[in-house]
């Protein structure tokens, strides 16, 4: 048995839980999300807490059950406070800003980057190489940061690029005569 599947998601106090089958619903403070829960993975919503179990012993029923344990955490914990990654960008003349709904880059390339950020994420730029995305979907914050980072990943010689504020790069040596 799964050690993180057993524990139950606590519901935090002004939070709601709906269960409706295999339907999960959470709203809170910072707005509303839902969830299907795959059908080898019975959920209960028991007073205070949601639990949930592999309806079978079939492999699939048990490496399901901690994950839709985990997305319905990752739902309570989002409505609840929010989730955010930072990034930081380093090399000279690498700048963005906002520009409404675009986020736009000059990263050293012969273009301006610009991507559309969608509605349900928001994003923050402080003194053009600081970078806040922030929302309730775990998945989406996560999705967009990575998409921001993948237009100019940290290179390996001089260490320029878009980086996650904890992210170590391992630098290279340069050649030599």
């Amino acid at each position: 048995m799964s050690r993180i599947g057993k524990k139950p998601v606590e519901i935090p106090e002004g939070v709601s839980v709906e269960v409706n089958g295999q339907d999960v619903k959470v709203k809170g403070t910072k707005g509303e999300l839902a969830l299907r829960v795959h059908d080898e993975v019975s959920v209960k919503l028991e007073g205070n807490v949601v639990v949930f179990a592999p309806r079978s012993s079939s492999i699939l029923a048990k490496k399901l059950y901690p994950t839709m344990r985990t997305l319905t955490h990752n739902l309570v914990v989002g409505v609840k406070d929010g989730f955010e990654k930072k990034l930081e960008i380093h090399g000279v003349g690498l700048r963005s800003n906002m520009q409404g709904t675009v986020w736009t880059a000059q990263l050293g390339f012969s273009h301006e980057v610009k991507y559309d950020v969608p509605k349900e994420v928001t994003v923050s730029v402080e003194d053009q190489t600081k970078i806040t995305v922030a929302g309730i979907d775990k998945q989406l914050v996560g999705q967009v940061a990575a998409k921001i980072r993948g237009f100019k990943p940290p290179e390996p010689y001089k260490g320029k690029g878009i980086r996650y504020v904890d992210e170590y790069v391992m630098r290279k040596e340069g050649k030599k005569k």
